[in-house]
């Protein structure tokens, strides 16, 4: 699975839309999915963190 899918999957399963994540983690509107449409594939680990830390996962589940 790639990084934005295993995103929505983590916000699906805690009933949390990715803008949502996106504004309570102090991220742009958009953010996470530029990170999946090639535009910015790679994100700066303290914004992946920060998506990491809100949905209570580990990085490395976010991008396995």
């Amino acid at each position: 699975m790639s990084l934005l899918e295993n995103i929505k999957r983590a916000a699906s399963e805690r009933k949390i839309s990715v803008y949502r994540i996106e504004k309570d983690s102090g991220l742009s509107n958009g953010t996470i999915g530029k990170w999946g449409s090639g535009i910015n594939k790679t994100p700066n680990m303290s914004s992946l963190k920060k998506v990491a830390d809100y949905l209570d996962v580990s990085i490395d589940e976010l991008i396995k």
